[in-house]
Formats: C-alpha cells, structure tokens, sequence
C-alpha cells in the first residue's frame, strides 16, 4: 500500500508538471481559494494546469474499480427464437415430476426441449455436476434452438438455454411454450438451482445451522476479523486466504517482514507476489479495515434506514489478477476448487520464496510408497513430496444404512407415484473409515517388475516418512462411477477433535525383505511394428504438468503418464481424450479401477 501511495504520488506530480509547463507557455493561470498551511490562511496562485490534472487524478475510474461483480454478471438478453417459435403438435405431456433423460435415464440436469418436449440431460463438468450432452446432441440433429431446465420453472420463470445464440436468454412467452406440453408455471413449486423442495429444504437448514441462524450475533472488530468481499464466485480464493493467514508462520513471513517487502518492492508492485501477499495479510490482520462505525455513522445509518451490522471487508482484486495471471480457470469468473487454488498458491509461494525460511513448508511433508510385485514378492521403496492428503470415501462403511435403505425405498415410490420426493437422507461415514481406506493396499494395475522382467500383478501401500506442521486434507467426493460419469458423492463425514495419525508412520525397509533390481522398464513405441516391442529404449520425458492436471481429476497416476506419452505431450486436454477413447480397448488393463469411493 505504501509503494502504491508514492507512484500514485510520483505520476501526479510528472503529469501536474507536464500540463504546467505547457499551459504556462501559454499564459494561463488561474486563482484559487485559500488553502489551510497548519495554522495560517494564506492565498495562492495555482496553474490551471494543477487543477485539471487533479480533477483528471481524482475523476479517474481505477481498472480495478471497473472490475465491480456487477459487471460480471451477464445481462440476458430476449431470444430472437422466442417470439417466432414452432411448437410440434405430437400430443408430448410434461409430467410435474419424476423426469428422466429419454435417452441414459438420468435424473439430473434436465433440460426440455420447447419444440419437441423432449426431456434431455445437459453437458457434464468434472465437478460432477452435469449429464452426457443429449439435449446438445439432439439440437444438432434436429436444430430446435430453446430449452428450459426443468428444475428451474416456478412461477416466477425459469433457465432457458438458446443453442443457436449458445448463451442463457430470456423467453417472453414461456409460459403459453409450456403450456403447450401441459405445464402450469403458476402451479409450479418453486424450487432452487434445480433441487427438490425437500432437497432444498435440508440444504437451507444445514446452512442455517452453520451461519448459526436465529442467535443474536455480536458483531466483532479489530485485527483478525476483517472479511473478504466477493469478486464473483471467489468463495475458494476467501477460504484459501483467511485459512493462510491464521497460521504464525505466514504473519511472520508476509505480515512481519511488510516494511521490508514494500521497500524492496519493483516499480510496479501489482505485478509482485510478495508485495500482494503482504498487503493482503496485513488488510486481514492489522484491524484496520475493521473497526466499528462511530456514533454519528450509526445515526445517519439509523435515519435513512441503511444500517449494517457487518463490515464491508477488504476487495483484494489486484492479489486475484495477479495470482491468476496466465491461468485459464482461476483468471475467469467461474467457480474453482479450493483444492486446486491451494496447490497454484503453494507453487506460487515457492517460485517468490526470499530466502530459507519459506512459509508453505509448514504443509511440507514425504510419502513413503511401498511396491511389492505379487509374484516374486520383492519390494520397492519411493518417496514423494506432498502437501495435502487425500482421502477416499468408502460408502459401504456408512453407519446408517438402514436409514438409507428406507430413503432410497420411499424415494423410488414416489418417483413411480409422481409425488413429492421424501426428505433427503445422506451416509454418514466415519473419518476414521476414510484413513483406514488411505491404507489400504491397491492394486497396480499394467505394472511392470523388475524382478521378472515382464508385466505382473502389484499392490502399493502408502504411509507417511515425515509428517507436516499443518495437514490439509481433501475428502475426495468427486468420483466416476462405473460408466465412467462423473458424479459427487452426497455424503456426511463425522469429523474428529482430535486426530492422531501416528499408526501411519513410515517403517522403511524390513528385516527379511528384497528390494526389486533396479531396471527400467522397456518403452514400446506406438508407431514401431510389433516386432521390436522388445527393444529397450531410453525412458522420454513427459510432461509433469498434464500428469498432474489429470491425476487430480481422479484418474490413476500410471493412466495419466501413459495418456500423456502416447499423446506426445500436447497437453492434458488431448490426454484426457485419449483416455476416454481407449477405456474400452482389449489390453487396457490400466483402466480396469474402481475408485474407493465407489458403492
């Protein structure tokens, strides 16, 4: 903020110097009113030129202003289909509930085609949310351009989709649209994002709980109690932030060392890591963004009917720009996984670390990894650097599985009787059964051992050589199902208070045990006859990066070096299409995996 403050000082002054210099070769002045010098009133001359230049300085619009939410939301427009739009008369009845997709039966993410009555899922994301694109499919057979989400009607209007324009649009006649495959807007229940009353009413309360709803809150100030405001869908960037910047060693590094981050800052501080991350930290931590409205503030507020209990919080805009610089994902406005932001932050920390003492090794630690081939019985011994632990989600150890029987029995009699869906019933899961499934020995799908010179069956086990000052842990509720959709698993984990992880501890190498020899495995080159499969070749090098896009994904890391190989390192986008292609090739044991997570 300080190194802000001077160039800002130093660019007034150059530009009030420049339109002095050329408006007094002119002649042109101009008297202003006295000004306060401490105690005396004395009256000055100004150049016309300093006037202007401030006015121009103060008027001007900063290109961090301009980035308001507001101007991040799409202004929908009406679709030029809506008020020409031909309907078939084929006698399609929408029923009020109980949709499926015609053509995979899939319950989520429906979409109603309002030439037709076609009732189709949407495009899939990875986050699991989405279909397998049918309703796009079907527009591009047919060229019927509207459909509505059918979770979305109400009373009130719905989402509606235009192919044709390819953005959200606005129909002014969807209400006689609907009409025409028998739906009553006004009879509608209103629902949200697409959920079920019932479903939406379990969501409402569980966030009522968490934001403690109904209790009269006192409102805190003062250092560590300054909020974020929200960009737009910047919820991963807040949580990620206040998370850090509760922890000692990364107030020491940024917080602790500002005076020396601002005077060793470049030119141009926005485009400096450190500088960012300190102004951010001291914004949340100094108190000063977050003191209580004073006495005449609160009348005022009183009077127009305008007061708030709560704070404005800080905007860290240019920490966002700068962060997300070069990022296809993180520089956008959509939704983003806090998970992922974390490991770009870490990245990031490490490539601006000053020094030895670098703040993100508090979440540092290695992974023993443990290969046996199953065959000679012989052992292999790695380590890799880690910073978050993930954890599957065993379902099948849910302790309330009777309660889900009952849900799952009460939901298909209603989904077959059209009434409304009962009240939504998750599986409760035990943290402890997460750990025990991290545990467990997992199969090692197309390995190749050493040992025997040839592909064997092989099982990895991991644990941990050293463990971190701080251990972030993601419970992996992204999953793919056995067609290979990706779905989110709605489930309940009961955490702990306290959690001891000492059984996890690394035990090296045992008395008794032989490691496999250490031989690479032979490459076969995609493009060579099978003649020379035999032929050892040096390893290639393959990109990391991609390997890592797709292994957070969920796939198999073994899956991903191979996709990644066999693409020619062009990147993680035509590696996941490579996997997808060859899911159901002959040979491919690699993609023969369940997830852990999976029922």
């Amino acid at each position: 903020m300080l190194s802000e403050k001077l160039n800002m000082t130093h660019h007034i002054h150059t530009l009030v110097r420049y339109r002095n210099d050329k408006l007094e070769q002119q002649g042109d002045t101009k008297q202003v009113i006295p000004v306060n010098a401490g105690s005396n009133q004395t009256k000055k001359t100004t150049p016309l030129g300093v006037t202007i230049a401030c006015d121009e300085v103060l008027n001007a619009k900063s290109p961090y202003r301009r980035q308001d939410p507001d101007s991040w939301e799409e202004e929908i427009q009406v679709s030029k289909h809506a008020i020409s739009l031909k309907q078939l008369d084929n006698g399609v009845r929408i029923p009020p509930s109980g949709w499926k997709c015609s053509k995979c039966e899939l319950q989520e993410n429906l979409w109603l085609n309002l030439t037709d009555g076609s009732v189709l899922c949407g495009k899939w994301f990875f986050d699991g949310t989405g279909g397998n694109g049918h309703a796009l499919d079907h527009y591009r057979e047919t060229n019927y351009p509207l459909a509505v989400r059918v979770g979305s009607i109400t009373p009130d209007g719905a989402d509606v989709y235009s192919f044709q324009e390819e953005e959200a649009v606005i129909d002014p006649h969807l209400a006689e649209h609907l009409a025409h495959f028998g739906i009553d807007m006004l009879q509608m229940p209103k629902t949200e994002n697409g959920f079920t009353c019932s479903e939406f009413k379990s969501r409402t309360h569980e966030w009522e709980v968490i934001q403690e709803s109904g209790l009269k809150l006192k409102p805190v100030y003062g250092p560590g109690f300054t909020g974020i405001k929200n960009l737009g869908n910047s919820c991963y960037l807040t949580a990620t932030m206040q998370v850090l910047f509760h922890i000692p060693e990364f107030q020491r590094a940024y917080v602790g060392n500002l005076q020396r981050i601002f005077d060793y800052s470049p030119l141009d501080p926005t485009q400096d890591f450190n500088t960012q991350m300190a102004k951010l930290g001291h914004g949340l931590l100094s108190g000063q963004y977050s003191k209580p409205p004073v006495k005449s503030e609160l009348i005022e507020q009183v009077m127009k009917e305008e007061y708030k209990s709560f704070q404005n919080g800080i905007s860290p805009r240019m920490f966002k720009a700068l962060t997300s610089k070069g990022h296809p994902e993180f520089a956008s406005s959509r939704q983003q996984d806090a998970q992922e932001f974390f490991l770009h932050l870490i990245n990031q920390i490490e490539r601006n670390s000053e020094g030895t003492e670098t703040p993100s090794d508090v979440f540092r630690y290695l992974v023993e990894e443990r290969i046996q081939c199953c065959q000679s019985r012989k052992v292999r011994y790695t380590h890799r650097v880690d910073y978050l632990m993930q954890l599957p989600v065993p379902v099948e150890a849910a302790t309330n599985k009777e309660e889900l029987i009952m849900y799952e029995v009460k939901r298909r009699e209603a989904e077959v009787n059209k009434r409304m869906f009962p009240e939504v019933v998750r599986a409760r899961i035990p943290f402890s059964a997460c750990l025990q499934a991290w545990t467990e020995p997992e199969n090692v799908d197309d390995f190749w051992s050493s040992a025997l010179q040839a592909k064997s069956a092989g099982i990895k086990t991991s644990r941990f050589s050293s463990f971190p000052e701080y251990l972030v842990i993601q419970i992996k509720k992204f999953t793919f199902g056995l067609d290979w959709v990706p779905k989110k698993l709605d489930v309940s984990i009961d955490m702990p208070d306290l959690l001891d992880i000492t059984f996890l501890r690394a035990t090296g190498l045992q008395l008794g045990e032989e490691e496999l020899p250490d031989i690479a495995p032979p490459i076969v080159i995609p493009d060579e006859p099978k003649a020379s499969t035999n032929i050892l070749v040096s390893a290639p090098e393959i990109d990391d990066s991609a390997v890592m896009q797709l292994a957070e994904m969920g796939f198999p890391l073994e899956a991903c070096r191979k996709a990644v190989y066999y693409t020619g390192n062009m990147g993680a986008e035509v590696a996941f299409n490579w996997i997808i292609a060859h899911m159901e090739e002959p040979g491919m044991a690699l993609f023969k995996w369940v997830c852990h997570a999976s029922p």
